[in-house]
């Protein structure tokens, strides 16, 4: 089987705290991301949500934080309740002054191919995709009005 990762990595216009804060901090979560009824990053707290494309199944994704460092690196487990498969969505955070690179690594995707195109590693990379250069880009720099 060979192993399947997205990665997907943009440089924000805005401080490491804040991009931390928006990947960490489910108030700020609920304006880009999924809809968590909670979110702490602490290794160990579980989450869940539902999601799947716009027109498509909608599926319970279970995940459990399994690595912090703080204002640096959050790692949590990705699977779907009721199907085979694990994996493990990873973000990390370089400070470049008053920017931040922002990497994205979603590892184990081989592990959902037997279910089905919704799992196929072009549709992880156009969700990430999605959620890093128009969802969270959106959130960190609002258009000038």
């Amino acid at each position: 089987m060979k192993k399947e990762q997205v990665v997907v990595e943009r440089t924000f216009n805005a401080p490491i705290e804040k991009v931390w804060r928006a990947i960490t901090d489910n108030n700020e979560l609920k304006n880009w991301y999924f809809q968590l009824k909670d979110f702490q990053a602490k290794v160990g707290f579980k989450f869940d949500f539902i999601g799947g494309p716009e027109d498509g199944t909608q599926y319970l994704h279970l995940c459990e934080v399994t690595e912090v460092v703080e204002g640096k690196k959050l790692t949590y487990s990705w699977r779907y309740d009721n199907y085979p498969g694990n994996s493990f969505v990873t973000w990390e955070l370089f400070d470049k002054g008053e920017q931040t690179l922002l990497v994205l690594t979603h590892i184990g995707l081989e592990t959902f191919e037997e279910i089905g195109p919704d799992f196929a590693k072009t549709s992880f990379n156009g969700g990430w995709t999605y959620f890093m250069h128009t969802a969270l880009k959106n959130h960190l720099e609002p258009a000038e009005s």
